[in-house]
């Protein structure tokens, strides 16, 4: 195992709280700053799949996890007017006791997190960022935000797309690239026979429904957004009914409830790809930090929280940092990268209007690959 007491995570959000709760378990004293000075979470719900179950698992939070979402065994693929194309393969990699998905409100998920990380010792500090940092062979000398030190064996940046770690170590070679998309999510009371994922993927975008827990799901919508324009928050809810414009069935019933401008949740799509090694001495990056997607196959989180179980395993493995952060690059890399560009693929059909939008085959393929070991 490497030697390493202390670790820094930067930033509270999926992948940081994962990774503290899997250190927290070898005993690795841990902190976290968090920028937020509210530790609130964005969004309505994530779709997660079998994958993301197994990894809980992994984290030994697995039966907490499920108890805060709603599973379910297949999605299915829908067409325009609501009739049924396709089911797709529900795989149970976490064992046959345990659902093959699920969905799971953002604030839900965000308590079991929290609530584990700082259970287990994780001593969280919000309002607070890297400002800079001075590494040597024995150690990580960091600068917070407020000109506080502090010195770590490993400083790990989960802090999302707009990452300060990666800016402090790779300078301004990877900056968020705007997709031309973006999604749109609203929650609604859940229906009884609402009880899987249903997408309706059009050559134009995707609509789907999720559920969240038994009185609760969600509906989401991608659509194309040129030049990545400001919307007052008061247009959201004809802007939105407007993108679901052509869907018929429960989707379009939906469609004209939506009024309430505070109950959207609009945001662009922002990709982003680190090509070289995830870290650089004793500093490393995980989850959006390194490889942002966008939410086509519904694996950015689930990748993130990927990272978490796989870094965390290696730096008990191997007998030094530096071969635990090669080694869990190694593992890391590929899985990533062809989960990413597929998920980016979609996006391009739907804004190309190709008939290839319908992705079936895109998921079934990402389905297998994320039933691979991670």
């Amino acid at each position: 195992m490497a030697t390493i007491e202390k670790v820094l995570i930067v930033g509270g959000g999926i992948s940081g709280l994962c990774l503290a709760i899997a250190l927290r378990e070898r005993n690795i004293e841990v902190d976290i700053a968090e920028i937020k000075t509210e530790w609130t979470v964005y969004g309505v719900g994530i779709i997660q799949q079998s994958n993301v179950v197994r990894a809980m698992a992994e984290l030994g939070i697995v039966d907490k996890y499920l108890a805060a979402a709603f599973p379910f065994e297949q999605p299915c693929i829908y067409a325009q007017d609501g009739s049924l194309i396709a089911k797709l393969p529900g795989l149970r990699l976490a064992g046959p006791s345990y659902p093959a998905n699920l969905g799971v409100s953002r604030l839900a998920l965000h308590q079991v997190l929290t609530q584990e990380a700082q259970e287990r010792g994780a001593r969280v500090y919000l309002g607070l960022t890297l400002k800079g940092l001075d590494q040597d062979e024995q150690g990580v000398d960091v600068t917070f935000s407020d000109d506080s030190v502090g010195r770590y064996d490993l400083v790990v940046g989960a802090d999302g797309v707009f990452s300060r770690v990666r800016t402090l170590l790779f300078g301004d070679r990877y900056k968020p690239r705007y997709t031309g998309q973006a999604v749109w999510r609203h929650n609604f009371p859940r229906p009884k026979e609402m009880d899987h994922l249903c997408a309706f993927p059009t050559p134009n975008g995707n609509a789907g429904l999720c559920p969240l827990s038994d009185d609760l799901m969600y509906m989401f919508v991608t659509s194309s957004e040129p030049g990545n324009p400001y919307h007052r928050e008061e247009d959201l809810p004809g802007l939105m009914r407007d993108r679901l414009k052509g869907y018929g069935g429960i989707i379009g019933e939906l469609r004209e409830t939506i009024h309430d401008p505070k109950e959207i949740v609009y945001r662009p799509m922002e990709v982003l790809f680190v090509e070289e090694p995830w870290y650089e001495g004793r500093v490393a990056l995980i989850g959006d930090a390194a490889h942002a997607t966008t939410p086509h196959l519904a694996q950015g989180a689930g990748l993130a929280i990927e990272d978490a179980v796989v870094l965390a395993d290696e730096l008990n493995r191997k007998p030094t940092i530096e071969a635990a952060l090669q080694r869990f690059h190694e593992r890391r890399y590929d899985r990533c990268k062809t989960i990413c560009e597929g998920s980016i693929q979609v996006g391009e059909w739907e804004l190309n209007h190709s008939p290839e939008a319908d992705h079936k085959g895109m998921l079934v393929k990402m389905i297998t690959l994320a039933a691979q070991p991670i």
